[in-house]
């Protein structure tokens, strides 16, 4: 099966069987997409991996409350979850937003203490009260102290909107028909600096994976050291959109482990033997010459 996975964001009036063939999973990076054809009316719709891309952090949205603000006034010293949905969405964007909320609510991290969320819509006729309702649905469901502060839900003209999406790579398109969007899925791990580090594809954002993006993308400066430990032993994999075992390293570590094991082991030994040589000349009785 393609690693390429198309979702519509279909109107609720479509028969379960149009929703189920639309709705098979997510997108993949561009360099093996040519051997892909979309289904119809879903042409254009994919999301180009541009690992390493920089998000323009000039651009211009307003936030929940209606106020004027800009990316970088986000996207500054934590690492970024960010979520492109739009908030009338009638199916898939909610399907986003809540396996994402389940994976943060997984997450020892907290939402604004060690990242932060950036959940936009990419409908430019959406206004700051929509996002408002959405903000609020969804920090009540996260219900931690804090994220007010650290998850943000914008909406934005139709230029910041094209830049931000073609900037991570995310390829939407509105059907008129319907009076909807079609767009693939999955949600974005950017760096400390605004640059794209992660993709995680489809609905559901597996906790070990996500916390190592972010411990990842903010260079180690949060996590512990069991994080550091899988760092090294699992790599992330751009085309699975996840991390991965990396079996040789794996290898190394057991058998620089065992040979420390050992060595520790053979040390031991030769400190009770030599206990035992001195407790056996102590204990010897000496005997004079009459």
């Amino acid at each position: 099966m393609s690693m390429t996975r198309w979702r519509l964001c279909a109107a609720r009036s479509l028969p379960l069987s149009v929703l189920l063939v639309v709705a098979a999973a997510g997108a993949r990076p561009a360099v093996a997409q040519s051997a892909d054809t979309p289904p119809p009316g879903l042409e254009g719709v994919d999301i180009i991996q541009r690992l390493g891309s920089q998000v323009p952090l000039e651009l211009p949205f307003k936030d929940e409350a209606g106020r004027e603000v800009r990316l970088q006034d986000y996207v500054r010293d934590k690492p970024v979850i960010l979520t492109l949905v739009y908030y009338e969405c009638p199916m898939l964007c909610t399907l986003v937003l809540n396996g994402a909320l389940r994976s943060l609510r997984a997450l020892s991290f907290d939402v604004g203490r060690e990242f932060e969320v950036l959940t936009v819509s990419f409908d430019p006729e959406e206004t700051p009260a929509l996002a408002r309702a959405k903000k609020d649905k969804y920090l009540h469901e996260y219900g931690r102290a804090g994220a007010e502060s650290g998850w943000h839900f914008l909406t934005g003209p139709e230029p910041s909107i094209r830049a931000l999406t073609d900037s991570v790579g995310f390829r939407y398109r509105y059907d008129p028909a319907i009076d909807q969007y079609a767009h693939a899925t999955a949600i974005m791990v950017l760096s400390p600096s605004g640059k794209v580090s992660h993709y995680f594809y489809g609905v559901e954002y597996p906790v070990r994976d996500l916390r190592l993006a972010l411990v990842e993308a903010a260079d180690e400066k949060i996590g512990d050291v069991v994080d550091k430990v899988l760092l090294y032993c699992f790599h992330y994999d751009p085309q699975a959109g996840r991390y991965g075992l990396v079996v040789m390293t794996v290898i190394r570590v057991l058998g620089t482990a065992t040979a420390v094991l050992l060595a520790l082991y053979v040390l031991l030994m030769i400190a009770r033997d030599r206990r035992r040589r001195r407790a056996g000349s102590v204990s010897t009785p000496t005997t004079g010459t009459p």
